[in-house]
């Protein structure tokens, strides 16, 4: 997510009213850990656009019958999950880019066939030559 995304703007009432919630299950959702908005140096919270996407997705999985523990896990991999996705890719550009670096080694090292003097000698006609010597 983008800064801007996680800039926390809204207070508790505006956040309540654009989510469709009361406040007090905004802040039920805070003491359980599923949300955690940004608090002022005077200890006001301040929600963000993260916050709003966190809250659509816990509202989600408790309407499909998730109690807020189950919620809470649920969320918890699906950010591992991301996290992880995240690793894999970046390990992938990493993989991709030192299999380049290696196919950029060698080729230095390759001759071009047509720069070499190739000596082909057929065994089958050194066998007979050897016999018909003997």
């Amino acid at each position: 997510m983008s800064e801007r995304e996680h800039h926390a703007v809204y207070v508790i009432s505006v956040f309540a009213e654009i989510a469709g919630v009361h406040p007090q299950t905004l802040r039920n959702y805070e003491r359980s850990g599923l949300l955690s908005p940004q608090r002022t140096s005077g200890g006001s919270r301040r929600f963000s656009e993260a916050d709003l996407a966190a809250l659509r997705r816990i509202q989600v999985l408790t309407n499909e019958g998730v109690n807020l523990e189950g919620v809470k896990r649920i969320m918890r991999l699906e950010g591992e999950v991301a996290r992880l996705g995240e690793e894999l890719a970046t390990r992938a550009r990493e993989a991709r880019s030192s299999v380049a670096e290696t196919h950029r080694q060698y080729r230095r090292d390759l001759v071009p066939v047509q720069n070499t003097i190739a000596v082909f000698f057929d065994a089958r006609r050194r066998d007979r030559r050897e016999r018909g010597a003997s």
